[in-house]
């Protein structure tokens, strides 16, 4: 019980300190609170809102006699005459609607002045032999397209979108062709059967999908990435939050184990010594001291971000075994450290020098997480410090890794500070023997 007593007193005085519940609590907290708000616009804008691409049509077509008798023939509710009109018709159906703001142009200088004075971001000209060229057996349909050079975004989902048409018409115009060349016949209804069985192959007809040229759909997520997107943060605002209360948990180890040091300074220790209570009683509190305070800065960081950033740090047995790797390499590698000092006064040199330098090179993984080739670097150079194999289990425990995972590094985590640990305790028993 004594083991106890002494350990809970050491709690008491850590946790009344102002600046160990700053280096604890308010730091961590404090770090991921910025970033946090930097970047809160995202969260609370949610998924990315594209504005509509403004383009101008200049519809020159005369139109051909071969695609007027076949015109009736027009999958969904598309009224068009002319090979042009039918472009046109497609660029301004609802399913497009959110994506392009389609305004039309008398001539091809008209089209090019409203890009050049910002009017408009696309233009697209029709020439006048647009559909002549397409009926005519070794004609060339095309359009021009013209944009704005500084933009790219918008641009390019008008030509993707004029892509997929005239794919979709080239592929008419390639079976017309085969058939006519096969069957040697200009007969207009015969042209009229062929593009309709083209356009039924090439479209989807059921009451749920009206037939289109073009058949635009929002990708479908899986229900973690519709969960990730909801808060685009998580992925981010996670494990910095995470490294941070492994940076500082490291730091808490080393500040409470010093305790020994500044008794030992104080005089106190002695005088402890000189008690009925024997030696290794005393030492076993102070050193479960040190497991406490750590243990108690770890939960409460965890549940603290939960609550506060809504950070999912995974299910409960891969967070439990992450807790406990984490709190036992901290606090054996703050015994080691203090076991190796001679003075107090030498801990400014540890927590300026040695914890920092071990501390970011454990953080590597995080900073290089977008980056595969820095990512791989990061994740071997990262694991030649303890506060390495603590990341590598968070970020095991974040992503859903399987449980066989965390637990493998929980296990070299427990093994790095058991050597921590031995040697620590070895020490301060010579020392005070």
């Amino acid at each position: 019980m004594k083991i106890f007593d002494i350990a809970l007193k050491d709690l008491t005085r850590s946790l009344r300190s102002a600046m160990g519940l700053v280096f604890m609590f308010v730091i961590p907290l404090l770090v991921t609170g910025m970033f946090y708000f930097m970047f809160g616009n995202i969260a609370r804008q949610g998924d990315f809102d594209l504005p509509a691409t403004k383009v101008v049509i200049a519809n020159l077509d005369e139109g051909g006699p071969r695609l007027q008798a076949g015109s009736e023939n027009l999958p969904g509710d598309i009224q068009a005459d002319t090979l042009g009109e039918l472009v046109v018709e497609v660029l301004r159906s609802e399913d497009l609607a959110n994506l392009l703001n389609v305004s039309l142009a008398p001539d091809a200088a008209a089209a090019h002045a409203a890009v050049d004075n910002r009017q408009a971001e696309v233009a697209i000209i029709i020439p006048v032999d647009f559909s002549h060229q397409f009926a005519d057996l070794y004609g060339q349909a095309a359009v021009e397209f013209y944009q704005d050079p500084t933009l790219t975004i918008g641009p390019g989902i008008v030509k993707s979108i004029m892509n997929q048409f005239m794919d979709r018409m080239s592929a008419i115009k390639i079976a017309m062709d085969v058939t006519l060349e096969q069957v040697e016949t200009t007969d207009p209804a015969l042209i009229g059967q062929v593009i309709q069985e083209i356009l039924d192959s090439s479209t989807a007809k059921s009451k749920d999908l009206p037939a289109t040229l073009l058949d635009v759909r929002a990708p479908q997520k899986t229900a973690d990435q519709a969960k990730e997107s909801a808060n685009p943060l998580v992925a981010m605002i996670g494990p910095i939050m995470g490294g941070m209360m492994i940076f500082y948990a490291f730091y808490t180890g080393t500040a409470t184990a010093e305790s020994i040091l500044r008794e030992e300074e104080e005089r106190t220790l002695p005088r402890l010594f000189t008690t009925p209570t024997p030696q290794s009683t005393i030492l076993s509190g102070k050193f479960l001291a040190v497991f406490l305070t750590v243990l108690v800065q770890v939960v409460v960081l965890l549940v603290a971000a939960r609550l506060i950033f809504r950070i999912q740090w995974g299910h409960f047995i891969p967070v439990a075994l992450l807790v406990v790797g984490v709190v036992f390499i901290a606090s054996s590698f703050g015994i080691f450290i203090n076991s190796l000092l001679r003075t107090a006064k030498q801990g400014g040199v540890v927590f300026g020098g040695v914890l920092t330098l071990t501390g970011m090179i454990g953080m590597i993984s995080i900073f290089a997480m977008n980056s595969p080739t820095a990512s791989l670097l990061g994740n071997t150079v990262s694991l030649l410090v303890p506060q390495g194999w603590a990341v590598r289990g968070l970020l095991q425990a974040m992503n859903g890794h399987p449980v066989m995972d965390v637990l493998l590094t929980t296990l070299v985590m427990l093994a790095w500070g058991m050597i921590f640990f031995t040697i620590g305790v070895w020490r301060f028993n010579r020392r005070y023997a």
